[in-house]
């Protein structure tokens, strides 16, 4: 799946800030766009995990594709 990212240049310490606008607070950083770019991926990774829940017995898990 492919994600818009936006890479923005800090000219007081040179390095890169990233961020996915489709996915509020995903950010990350790096000194050269490249690892910006790799810190952005992991974090998107991450943002997407499904976190752990707690579900009474009788509860039915299903996933949906969007």
């Amino acid at each position: 799946m492919k994600w818009r990212v936006i890479i923005e240049p800090d000219p007081e310490t040179g390095d890169y800030a990233i961020w996915c606008p489709e996915l509020p607070g995903c950010t990350s950083a790096g000194e050269s766009q490249k690892e910006a770019l790799e810190n952005i991926r992991e974090a998107i990774e991450l943002y997407l995990q499904p976190d752990a829940i707690q579900l009474p017995a009788e509860a039915i898990v299903a996933e949906v594709n969007v």
